[in-house]
């Protein structure tokens, strides 16, 4: 069951759904099904200019291969050239029950700039907390100026049939819980890669704490 307007509004008040942003704006951007969410002001980019390959098996590859940037400046955009890959981040974070999922779709208007938020990435388990990280792509002709703060994309929450089992926080795989940086793929450290998980030293993630850096 999708939740309304009405229902995400008593889901934040009662606490079920966290949703914080650092000026407490986001309850303004509730909409009849959905919240709209804001673009963070960090991004990644891949530097293949000085990397040749990523590859899903030499964490190194990936993780050597971003660099970021960091626009804290009013009215100053970042701009996504035709054809470009950045990894962003959503200025809100959000928290879930276990009994709880979010799809994070892109708004319309933004689409129709030719922007993608994300690749695949638009499901959001049960039992998350942390920021978004977006998969931005720009599919037109032309360069796009997106800007920190912009309503980027939205969210939408729908309600499942009992809590799940084994929410996000509890997997043995998890890999990005309390994200707060927009953050590279982890998929070196799944199971199937390098002997699993537990046998490799996971990346520290950047925490809500760490935000004043």
């Amino acid at each position: 069951m999708i939740l309304s307007d009405r229902d995400i509004k008593d889901f934040i008040k009662k606490g079920l759904i966290v949703v914080e942003s650092e000026d407490n704006k986001h309850m303004e951007h509730i909409n009849c099904s959905s919240m709209d969410f804001r673009l963070g002001k960090y991004f990644k980019i891949y530097n293949h200019a000085q990397h040749a390959l990523l590859d899903p098996t030499k964490p190194e590859t990936i993780e050597g291969a971003v660099k970021m940037i960091t626009i804290d400046k009013p009215n100053i955009p970042f701009i996504v050239q035709p054809g470009e890959f950045v990894l962003g981040v959503s200025m809100e974070r959000l928290k879930l029950p276990d009994n709880i999922v979010a799809r994070c779709e892109g708004r319309s208007s933004i689409g129709r700039l030719g922007i993608v938020i994300h690749s695949t990435a638009g499901y959001i388990d049960p039992g998350w907390d942390g920021t978004i990280t977006l998969e931005i792509s720009n599919l037109n002709r032309m360069p796009v100026a997106l800007y920190p703060g912009m309503r980027i994309g939205q969210f939408a929450f729908s309600t499942m049939t009992s809590p799940a089992e084994v929410p996000y926080y509890k997997k043995s795989t998890t890999k990005y819980q309390n994200q707060y940086l927009p953050e590279e793929s982890r998929i070196s450290y799944d199971p199937e890669f390098n002997g699993g998980i537990d046998k490799i030293e996971k990346p520290k993630l950047t925490l809500k704490q760490d935000r004043n850096v």
